[in-house]
C-alpha cells in the first residue's frame, strides 16, 4: 500500500527517517556480530574465547573479540530493530546506545587492557571504534530525531 504521498507503509504509519537510520544501524550491529563467529573474517578464531582479555581472535585481523563481545553486539541489533518499531524508540536506541558507547570508549581507555576487567574484551582499535560510534549514534539520533513529529502525519 502507500500513502497519498506515495511512500510505501507496513502498519498505520511510514517509517520516519530515524526508524530507517536505526534499522540500517541495527542490522549493521547483526552481521558484525555474526562475523565475529566466522572463521576467515574472524582472524585468530581457534582462539575466540568465551570472555576475557585471553581472546586473541580478531575480526577483520583489527578487532579484538570474544563470544561474550559477538553476542553483545547481536544483542544491540535486535535491541534496535524492535525500537525501530516507534520514531522514539528508534530515537533513544541512537542516543543511549551512542551514551553507552562513549561510556565503553572511556572505559576501554582506563582500564589495563591485560587485566581481568578487560572481560569483553577491547583492544585500542576497540576504543577508538567506540568513541565513532558513539559520537555518530548520538548525532544520528539528534538529527534525525528532531524531524519525527512531522514524519509519522502519513496515515492510510
Amino acid at each position: 500500500m502507500s500513502t497519498s504521498s506515495g511512500a510505501s507503509t507496513t502498519g498505520t504509519l511510514t517509517a520516519t527517517s530515524v526508524q530507517k537510520v536505526t534499522l540500517v544501524i541495527s542490522v549493521i550491529f547483526l552481521v558484525v556480530g555474526i562475523a565475529g563467529f566466522i572463521p576467515g573474517i574472524t582472524t585468530n578464531y581457534d582462539q575466540l574465547l568465551l570472555a576475557g582479555h585471553e581472546s586473541e581472535a580478531l575480526l577483520l585481523g583489527v578487532f579484538q573479540v570474544s563470544i561474550l563481545h559477538n553476542l553483545v553486539h547481536l544483542l544491540y541489533g535486535v535491541v534496535g530493530i524492535v525500537l525501530a518499531r516507534t520514531a522514539i524508540g528508534a530515537r533513544n536506541y541512537l542516543i543511549w546506545g551512542g551514551v553507552i558507547y562513549l561510556v565503553l570508549w572511556l572505559y576501554g581507555l582506563f582500564i589495563d587492557q591485560e587485566s581481568a576487567v578487560n572481560f569483553v574484551p577491547l583492544n585500542s582499535a576497540d576504543n577508538w571504534l567506540h568513541l565513532v560510534l558513539g559520537l555518530g549514534m548520538v548525532v544520528l539520533g539528534v538529527v534525525f530525531g528532531r524531524t519525527r513529529a512531522t514524519a509519522t502525519s502519513d496515515t492510510l
